[in-house]
């Protein structure tokens, strides 16, 4: 058990006669470490861009709010009235009628052909 361990410290399992297969394992691990760095990098670099765009449509969501209550406070009856007096233009005092369009009714086939 002593020798295993003192064999494994000493690295001797690299440079017996069957190293060549230590060594092979060893360069497998290694490409596979890297590939793995790799790969974690590239998924954090998206989760990075995902915040930023988190963020940016935060903020474009709510200029939008701001943007939105404002055309409703210029919509409003009131801001526009003020506006158009300092124009010289004033609100009607008379309400307005409603105008009704009769239109004639249209005769059917059968009363056009009997007539």
């Amino acid at each position: 058990m002593k020798a295993g361990i003192y064999d494994i410290l000493k690295a001797r399992f690299l440079v017996n006669q069957d190293a060549v297969k230590n060594w092979r394992f060893i360069v497998f691990l290694i490409v596979l470490a890297m590939i793995m760095i790799a790969n974690i990098h590239h998924y954090e670099k998206k989760i990075f861009r995902i915040v930023e765009l988190n963020k940016e449509v935060k903020e474009l969501r709510s200029e939008f709010v701001d943007r939105r209550s404002e055309l409703m406070k210029l919509k409003m009856e009131s801001t526009i009235s003020k506006k158009m007096e300092e124009k010289g233009i004033f609100p009607s005092n008379v309400p307005p009628t409603k105008i009704k369009v009769i239109q004639p009714k249209e005769k059917t086939l059968t009363e056009k052909i009997w007539k």
